[in-house]
């Protein structure tokens, strides 16, 4: 599920890109044409590099053949992928052109386009890392390449030239990147306070389930880091969402929620509404609803006998399988209105028991190795 968060920068990636292609095509063809047909033919009689007329007409086409390429892959929304088209393309062409041109030619070995320096020093605007490296490596390999072919040591000033702008764009990428990190800080710890705020809040309507969901969200993240398949930014938001997988049960009536006895069906049909009255309280929320499946599905079983939707099997989102075996070791391990808490042992137990039934068994089997935290952790809490 999209949220806004992923909208807009996904919106910014594509004006960053419009904006790359933009420059990069200008200056690409803007430097060609003026220096080899342009300056030659005018009263300073500038003398052109060595060119191919033939060969630099195929240049031409093969680069404008991919704008075509980056529509498709904005239509398509994702435009991550051009600036690397764009940059591998045309160095990898560039290698061949310059290969060609000097071959056997008595002129000294000069660099073609300005424009590889243009994608090395703008490379800052996308605010990543892994392009400015792969730019600032591939454009020096490119004349590592060339220089070890043609056996000119010549290539090793442009080599520092490409040094010298790779060291002013990094200043501006890595300025870029702290303020970056200091407005998701400020983002993330905003976020935190208002989601605790919620849950001190639920807390207080049900006393018995105080601490509840951040132990199980805490649970959830070590369950989450065994598969290792999520980023740590991703558990971030994930540990947030977690501590609000109860958030539901705001709408139910405090006689229910610390009813010591069993619950009528009446009761517990209200009770198995709190996952969807959860979802739909944080489906417009910013860094939450990416991850809202955690709060809707939280409670359906691998046999599909849960609610709210009687889910089975892998049809019931990873996260929400994983917060469902902490949900219930929490909930077994913690006093509750109807009865006292279990020992450690006797929920691994019952949660063992439910391989296959209750609990997904590969996540089952992922449990036997982080119970030992677990129950550290648990002690720790209560301590």
């Amino acid at each position: 599920m999209g949220t806004k968060i992923g909208d807009s920068l996904l919106y910014e990636e594509k004006r960053a890109t419009i904006w790359f292609l933009w420059l990069f095509y200008i200056i690409f063809f803007g430097y060609d044409i003026t220096y080899h047909y342009i300056l030659p033919v005018t009263p300073w009689r500038i003398e052109a590099l060595p060119s191919n007329f033939g060969l630099n007409i195929f240049l031409y086409v093969a680069m404008l053949s991919l704008i075509p390429i980056a529509y498709y892959l904005m239509k398509k929304q994702r435009p991550e992928k051009i600036k690397y088209m764009v940059f591998f393309t045309y160095t990898i062409l560039y290698i061949f052109h310059d290969l060609f041109v000097y071959w056997d030619n008595a002129s000294t070995y000069a660099s073609g386009n300005i424009a590889e320096i243009m994608i090395v020093l703008f490379s800052p605007m996308f605010i990543s890392k892994r392009f400015f490296y792969t730019v600032f490596l591939g454009t020096v390999l490119k004349f590592a390449i060339i220089g070890v072919v043609l056996q000119d040591t010549i290539v090793l000033f442009p080599m520092l030239m490409v040094l010298v702008i790779a060291l002013i764009a990094s200043l501006l990428l890595y300025r870029f990147l702290s303020y970056v990190d200091a407005v998701k800080d400020s983002y993330s710890k905003q976020l935190e306070g208002i989601v605790k705020g919620v849950i001190a809040t639920l807390e207080l309507k049900d006393p018995y389930t105080r601490g509840h969901s951040e132990r199980v969200a805490d649970y959830a993240i070590m369950l989450a880091k065994t598969t290792g398949k999520f980023t740590e930014n991703q558990l971030q938001t994930i540990y947030y969402t977690c501590l609000l997988h109860d958030i539901g049960k705001i709408h139910i009536p405090d006689s229910i929620l610390t009813k010591p006895g069993k619950l009528t069906e009446e009761e517990y049909e209200l009770v198995k509404q709190h996952p969807t009255v959860g979802a739909k309280a944080v489906q417009d929320v910013e860094g939450i609803s990416e991850y809202m499946d955690i709060i809707l599905y939280h409670h359906e079983r691998w046999d599909g006998k849960g609610y709210p939707n009687g889910l089975k099997g892998e049809d019931t989102p990873l996260l929400a399988r994983i917060t469902a075996i902490a949900d219930a070791f929490d909930a077994m391990t913690t006093t509750r209105s109807y009865r006292a808490a279990l020992p450690h042992e006797e929920a691994y137990k019952r949660i063992m028991d439910g391989k296959g039934t209750q609990f997904d068994p590969q996540l089952v089997e992922a449990f036997k190795d982080v119970y030992p935290s677990w129950k550290a952790y648990h002690q720790k809490y209560r301590s």
